[in-house]
């Protein structure tokens, strides 16, 4: 989730700027120290290197979207070994994209992945779309996805509001330990006010600033000592308050649905041809949770049911 050393270039693009910025101080401050601590901390990741294009940007932030870069890697090495172009995934079923996508977790990401190279090959002959606007309007692209690719691999001056940065700003701006659970209207503000007017600047800030909180401004033992901007965080000057908002989400999977829709759908990327029901009731003990589970996964697209009780992954 993070750009490229070399964006390619492309015409400028904004986003819409209808909320006025509310006067607070501008990040100037924040913008060279971050940067600087990007050029020399940021991680050698493949979607970063010039040679990843537009494509391997894009297909990077849907993978690394509640994923760890480690597990990501491997999987994302080998997508672009077998797709390296949009139209190389187009061609193939929506269920060789959920195959090929693995344990990533929330599969769902690979059907839309397969639907924006779809609709890249469609309407733009094959080539990731430079707009904006453009790259909103795929499917299964929204705002934030479609704001990193534009800076990402566009070098385009769009804030790019992720978990990582969002902490940053809470802690370094807000002097907050943590940011709301989900994104708000005012941390958009701030972020477009923080944004730096150069296009360049404005991408390797957004990349720098995700980074940041990625390695350094964690949401557990965070380095405030190896932090580039410490002696200007709020949060740091204020003796680092601890959170009194809202609790924190905690992601459980043990015995969740979540848990039995990856065993079925294991079953179902290993199988070369189409499973009966009995297999799948091997899966899990639990009758009604494994039904559900399984109508869930026909209901998303992930999962092809077939006469005699037989499944497989989508054709179409």
């Amino acid at each position: 989730m993070t750009a490229p050393t070399t964006p390619t270039p492309a015409p400028a693009q904004t986003d819409d700027t209808s909320d006025a910025p509310t006067g607070r101080a501008p990040g100037g401050a924040l913008h060279g120290p971050v940067i600087a601590w990007f050029d020399e901390h940021a991680r050698d990741l493949p979607w970063r290197r010039p040679e990843a294009g537009p494509w391997g940007v894009m297909v990077s932030e849907f993978m690394l979207q509640q994923t760890p870069v480690n597990r990501v890697l491997p999987v994302y090495e080998q997508w672009l070994i077998r797709w390296p172009r949009p139209a190389d995934l187009a061609k193939e079923p929506p269920g060789e994209a959920v195959r090929a996508w693995g344990r990533l977790g929330y599969p769902r990401r690979a059907l839309r992945l397969h639907g924006a190279a779809v609709a890249i090959t469609e309407r733009h002959g094959g080539d990731v779309p430079t707009e904006h606007a453009q790259l909103l309007a795929l499917p299964g692209i929204g705002e934030y996805t479609a704001a990193a690719v534009a800076s990402f691999a566009y070098g385009q001056r769009h804030p790019v509001l992720d978990t990582n940065v969002r902490r940053v700003l809470a802690r370094a701006v807000t002097g907050t330990q943590y940011p709301p659970n989900a994104t708000t209207a005012a941390e958009r503000r701030l972020a477009r006010e923080l944004l730096p007017e150069d296009e360049r600047t404005a991408s390797r800030w957004a990349a720098a600033s995700m980074e940041l909180g990625a390695l350094i401004c964690t949401a557990k033992n965070e380095s405030c000592h190896r932090c580039p901007i410490s002696a200007q965080c709020a949060w740091q000057l204020a003796g680092k308050p601890e959170h009194d908002g809202p609790p924190r989400r905690g992601q459980t999977y043990a015995g969740t649905d979540r848990q039995v829709r990856g065993r079925l759908l294991a079953v179902l990327r290993e199988a070369v041809t189409p499973v009966p029901q009995s297999i799948l009731d091997r899966v899990w003990d639990e009758p009604v949770q494994r039904a559900r589970a399984l109508d869930a996964l026909v209901s998303d697209g992930l999962v092809e049911p077939l006469p005699g009780g037989l499944y497989r992954l989508p054709l179409t």
